[in-house]
C-alpha cells in the first residue's frame, strides 16, 4: 500500500486546534522527511521540515514518534510542524489579513534524511480556518468607530470584548475571530492607519476609545453589566488607560503591555499623558542589522517620566498581565510588577501576573509560528522580539486558556469585589 498522511479534524480545523498528523503505509523503520508549507495572503511562504523514522509497523504517528535532529525541530512535538514555520524571506511574521478564508496547509513526506529531500512520497492539504462554524462577521462604521464585531452562534447576549493590536495599526481581526469561537462577542477595533482614522501614531484621544465602549454597553448581543478589554504591546497600554478613565469596563487583560503611555500623546477631556521617552543611544544592532531596543525606553517611574504613567489605580476592573520573560520590546516583567505594586498600594485587589520563561513579546492564539525579528514601523528597521521557539509555543497554547478563563470568570460570573459598591 502506498504511503498516505492521515490528518484528524481531516480537511479543516481551527487555527488555534491541534491537528493530529500521522503517516500510513511506509516500510518497517523506513527513515522520511515531513515538510509543511503555507503562503500568507501577500504570497510569502513559510515551511518547517522534520526528520522520522517509521515504525516497525511502518506507521509514524507524530504523537507517539520523536522527531530526529536535523530538522526544524527534534524531539515529540505533535504540532512542531506547525509552530516551527519559518519564512523564506527574514523578518516576515506569519498574519492573518482575511479571516473570511482559510489558510492552506500543505503537508509532504519525503524518502530519507537528506538535503534536498529524496522522492516525494505522499502530499496532502488542509485548511486552517479562523471563522468557526456560525460565527458572524460583522463590519462597524458607527459614528467614528472603525471595527469588525464578531458574534458567537447561538442566542445571546454574551459576555464582550473590545480587542486592540499594537503598533502596527490597521485591522487585526484573527484574535478576535478565534476569540468568538469559545462564546464572547468580541469587537476588533481600529485606532489608526486604516480608512479615514489618522495614518501616524501621534495622539491619540480616549474619547475614541469611549465610542467603542458605549457601542458594546448598548448592544443588544453584549451582556453587561460591563465589558472586557484585550491588548497587546501599544494595545496594552491603550486598554491600560481605558480601564482607568473610561466606564463599563469590568476586565482588563495585557499581554506583554506596558503601565506607561508609549509612542504618542494620550488625551482625554483636559486630561494630557505624554509619551514616555525614548534614548536612541541605548539601542544595539547587532552585524546583521537587526535591533535590540529592549533597554530604548526611559524608566517611568523617575523624574518627568513620571507623568507618562497611566493612573491604573482609578481602574473598577480586575486585571491579567500575560509576561513574556524574554520581550526583547521592552519590559514587560517590570511593568507587570509595577502595577501590581501601584494597585495595591491604592488598596486594590492584585492583579493575576502569569510569567513565561523563554516567551518572547508577540504572543499570539496558539500554534502562530515565533516570529524572532520584524520591521518596527517606530523603530524603522528590523527588531528582534525575543523568545525561545518551543517555549513561546508553549506560552501561547498556555496564555490562551488564561485569557478565556480570565474573561469566562469576570464577564460571565457575578461581579464580586468592588463592584457591589458600585
Amino acid at each position: 500500500m502506498a504511503p498516505s498522511i492521515r490528518l484528524s479534524p481531516a480537511a479543516r480545523s481551527l487555527f488555534d486546534e491541534p491537528l493530529a498528523i500521522a503517516v500510513q503505509g511506509l516500510r518497517p523503520r523506513q527513515q522520511v522527511t515531513l515538510r509543511t508549507s503555507l503562503r500568507d495572503e501577500k504570497g510569502e511562504l513559510f515551511q518547517a521540515s522534520a526528520r522520522y523514522q517509521a515504525g516497525d509497523d511502518g506507521e509514524l504517528d507524530l504523537a507517539r514518534c520523536p522527531a530526529l535532529p536535523g530538522g526544524s525541530f527534534s524531539g515529540l512535538e505533535p504540532m512542531g510542524l506547525l509552530w516551527a514555520l519559518q519564512p523564506q524571506k527574514p523578518f516576515r511574521r506569519l498574519v492573518k489579513r482575511d479571516v473570511q478564508s482559510p489558510f492552506l496547509l500543505q503537508l509532504e513526506v519525503f524518502e530519507g534524511h537528506g538535503e534536498p529531500p529524496g522522492q516525494l512520497l505522499a502530499r496532502t492539504q488542509h485548511e486552517r480556518a479562523f471563522l468557526g462554524d456560525g460565527v458572524r462577521r460583522v463590519p462597524v462604521r458607527d459614528g467614528r468607530i472603525r471595527a469588525t464585531l464578531f458574534l458567537p452562534p447561538g442566542n445571546g447576549p454574551f459576555p464582550g470584548i473590545i480587542d486592540l493590536y499594537g503598533t502596527g495599526g490597521g485591522l487585526p481581526e484573527y484574535r478576535a475571530c478565534l476569540l468568538a469561537n469559545y462564546g464572547f462577542a468580541v469587537l476588533a477595533l481600529a485606532f489608526y492607519s486604516y480608512e479615514d482614522l489618522p495614518k501616524e501614531m501621534k495622539e491619540f484621544h480616549l474619547e475614541y476609545f469611549e465610542e467603542a465602549v458605549n457601542y458594546m454597553l448598548q448592544h443588544t448581543q453584549v451582556k453587561g453589566p460591563g465589558i472586557g478589554l484585550l491588548g497587546i504591546s501599544k494595545g496594552g497600554d491603550l486598554c491600560l488607560s481605558m480601564a482607568s478613565f473610561l466606564k463599563g469596563i469590568t476586565a482588563t487583560a495585557l499581554i506583554n503591555g506596558s503601565v506607561a503611555n508609549v509612542g504618542a500623546v494620550l488625551r482625554y477631556k483636559d486630561i494630557t499623558i505624554p509619551p514616555l521617552g525614548v534614548n536612541s543611544k541605548r539601542i544595539k544592532v547587532s552585524k546583521s542589522g537587526i535591533a535590540d531596543i529592549v533597554d530604548a525606553l526611559n524608566n517611568p517611574l523617575e523624574g518627568p517620566d513620571q507623568q507618562s504613567l497611566i493612573p491604573l489605580e482609578k481602574a473598577e476592573c480586575r486585571f491579567l498581565f500575560i509576561v513574556g520573560q524574554d520581550d526583547r520590546n521592552w519590559k514587560s516583567e517590570f511593568f507587570a510588577v509595577e502595577g501590581s505594586k501601584r494597585l495595591q498600594a491604592h488598596g486594590k485587589e492584585k492583579p493575576e501576573i502569569v510569567c513565561y520563561p523563554g516567551a518572547g513579546h508577540y504572543i499570539e492564539p496558539p500554534f502562530f509560528p515565533m516570529c524572532a525579528a520584524s520591521m518596527h514601523l517606530l523603530a524603522g528597521k528590523p527588531v528582534e522580539w525575543g523568545g525561545e521557539p518551543k517555549a513561546h509555543s508553549e506560552a501561547q497554547i498556555d496564555a490562551w486558556q488564561q485569557i478565556q478563563a480570565f474573561f469566562h470568570k469576570h464577564l460571565m460570573g457575578k461581579p464580586s469585589g468592588t463592584f457591589s459598591k458600585l
